[in-house]
């Protein structure tokens, strides 16, 4: 049995992955925690096939694998078998992406995410002027930032979807009373054009709209979609 638990409250990971462990237990049962500093190779491969002194099963809780990447390697490679094994696995770790999240989904009996908010609200408007000036690796960063503040996929979708229409808006206007827009806004945009081949904000604007539809369809998960597209702009 695998079991995930996760996010940037480290406080509630790691006291509902040790609830969990010790409601596994029982009499005949030994926990066993494996860190990433004391990890050495083949750890995960013995410990599947682990078998108690006492005739019980073993539970293993895995501390924080993205700590050392062979660990994480080691982990990640063998989900699988750690799902099917009649040990019991519980991993902590901190935030997770959308890929590294769907790796676990995949073969875990659960995952759990525990998030702390933000004391400020996130500022969505570094996101939009990081799309305007096209800095995929900024908004990027900025997309985690927001993730871990609490705000939604589609909030933040949202917030770049009208990016996306102040641009178009000033691409086909000439002034901002005909755009509907402030000045300062609206001037901003029109020097931004300067970033974007000709049709691009609107090929932008189609791919944005799908992956919001897509994920609301259950077609994409739309965590990974909309990484996927800030990495493509």
């Amino acid at each position: 049995m695998l079991k995930v638990f996760c996010g940037n409250d480290m406080v509630g990971v790691r006291a509902a992955a040790l609830a969990a462990a010790q409601g596994f237990s029982d009499s005949n049962t030994t926990i066993t925690t494996i860190e990433a500093q004391g990890y050495s190779t083949g750890v995960i491969i013995d410990a599947i096939g682990a078998s108690s002194l006492f005739g019980g099963t073993e539970i293993f809780v895995i501390d924080t694998p993205s700590e050392n990447t062979e660990f994480e390697e080691e982990v990640k490679s063998h989900l699988k078998e750690m799902s099917e094994s009649v040990n019991t696995f519980i991993v902590i770790e901190g935030a997770l992406l959308a890929g590294p999240k769907k790796e676990y989904n995949k073969y875990a009996e659960s995952l759990e995410e525990f998030k702390v908010m933000a004391t400020e609200r996130f500022n969505t408007f570094s996101m939009a002027d990081a799309l305007t000036d096209k800095d995929k690796r900024k908004l990027w960063l900025l997309l985690q930032e927001a993730k871990a503040a609490g705000l939604s996929e589609e909030e933040i979708i949202g917030t770049l979807w009208w990016q996306l229409k102040s641009l178009r808006l000033a691409a086909t206007t000439n002034s901002p009373n005909e755009a509907g827009m402030k000045d300062f806004p609206y001037n901003k945009a029109k020097r931004s054009l300067a970033n974007f081949k000709d049709g691009e904000i609107d090929e932008l604007s189609r791919s944005l709209l799908t992956v919001y539809h897509d994920g609301h369809g259950g077609i994409r998960d739309i965590d990974t979609a909309l990484e996927k597209w800030i990495i493509s702009i």
